[in-house]
């Protein structure tokens, strides 16, 4: 039925800053622009402007401009590291690369984190959207290994509330009859 993602969209407080911004740190080019005085699928009378960036392989990125609503704000009983944007790069050396990149722009920039199965920085947009740049490295036996396990975790997970340890190797080291990393 699916055939993928048509695109994300976020707000943003200000449509130019952020086409800018994401067209200079991570080479998105700018697809389109619609602006309405109402919104189609409400027809609440909210003027604004939505703003599309390719994001590699037919995915879209998308921001809307509201400049007639309240300040934007963030779900503060979320932790900041939760809600994040992660878009996959074709290898480490390309992740390193984007990181000077993005450091060489006078971006705070966290990592590159070791998740396993693949490795990460973290930085934040214009916005205070958080933005993961994701490298994998991980084998397809380990992903074979995670999608067995991942129906049991949940049980587990949705039984207990507790941290399941089914796949602590991918940060603790393969145990007896794991996937080598």
């Amino acid at each position: 039925m699916l055939k993928g993602i048509h695109h994300v969209a976020y707000r943003c407080h200000d449509a130019a800053e952020t086409v800018a911004f994401y067209k200079e740190a991570l080479d998105m080019d700018f697809q389109l622009a619609i602006s309405e005085d109402r919104v189609p699928s409400t027809q609440e009378p909210h003027p604004y402007m939505h703003v599309f960036l390719d994001a590699g392989r037919g995915n879209v990125l998308a921001f809307f401009e509201l400049p007639t609503l309240p300040a934007m704000g963030r779900d503060e009983n979320t932790p900041e590291w939760v809600q994040h944007i992660a878009f996959e790069v074709e290898d480490l050396p390309t992740l390193l690369a984007a990181r000077e990149r993005l450091v060489g722009m006078g971006l705070d920039v966290l990592g590159p984190t070791d998740h396993g199965i693949f490795k990460s920085i973290y930085f934040f947009d214009p916005n205070g959207h958080r933005i993961e740049l994701a490298a994998n490295v991980g084998t397809q036996d380990q992903l074979d290994e995670l999608h067995r396990i991942a129906p049991k975790m949940l049980q587990d997970w949705s039984r207990s509330k507790r941290t399941v340890r089914h796949a602590a190797w991918l940060h603790d080291g393969p145990d007896e009859g794991e996937p080598e990393r």
